[in-house]
């Protein structure tokens, strides 16, 4: 589970990686009960010379389980969140995969909401606000919401300059020392990391 080692950058680590609770499955296992419930329940009335017929309800409930229920569990089974010390890290999709990292320097504000049933079940909502253009990324059923939560503020609030990457550089003064060579730093002068001024 979670992103390939082969896909991090130097010295980059999983600090924590998870997929959606199993709560996304509560819909799916549902359906596939009504589904055979059904199917069951009409099977029986068919003619037994009308043998076509009764393969046809047969076809329309493997397509409905199909459908409905195992291509979520596919979708549920391909989804990862990871969290590195560097990035934030999404990926689903079981044909068509699709992948979202935003720089943890790009993350503004990380929250967390759960109702009463996401709390006995123990997952919620994680919510990124991030300086992109999509702004808020929502991660909705997170397992133990609270402590990923944790683990990406320690992350924002424990980070050095001299751990950022330069592959990050945006090329401009963004207004703060973010650890990224903007060219200029507050007090005027460029700004060269800590392990760099000790080559």
């Amino acid at each position: 589970m979670g992103i390939s080692p082969r896909l991090l950058g130097d010295g980059e680590y999983v600090v924590a990686s998870t997929r959606t609770h199993v709560k996304a499955l509560l819909r799916p296992i549902l359906v596939f009960i009504l589904i055979c419930g059904v199917t069951g329940f009409v099977i029986p009335w068919v003619p037994s010379d009308l043998v076509v017929l009764a393969w046809v309800v047969l076809l329309v409930g493997a397509a409905a389980v199909a459908y409905w229920v195992v291509w979520p569990f596919l979708n549920w089974l391909s989804a990862s969140y990871t969290v590195t010390n560097r990035r934030l890290i999404t990926r689903h999709g079981v044909l068509t995969r699709v992948g979202h990292d935003i720089p943890l320097y790009r993350i503004n504000d990380v929250f967390y909401e759960h109702g009463l049933i996401d709390r006995v079940l123990g997952c919620g909502t994680l919510i990124v606000a991030a300086a992109s253009e999509r702004g808020e990324v929502v991660l909705p059923d997170v397992p133990s919401v609270e402590q990923l939560h944790l683990s990406i503020s320690e992350l924002l609030h424990s980070r050095r300059p001299d751990q950022y990457d330069d592959r990050y550089d945006d090329g401009h003064d963004d207004g703060y020392d973010d650890g990224y060579d903007d060219g200029d730093d507050s007090r005027g002068e460029p700004y060269e990391p800590e392990a760099r001024r000790r080559r």
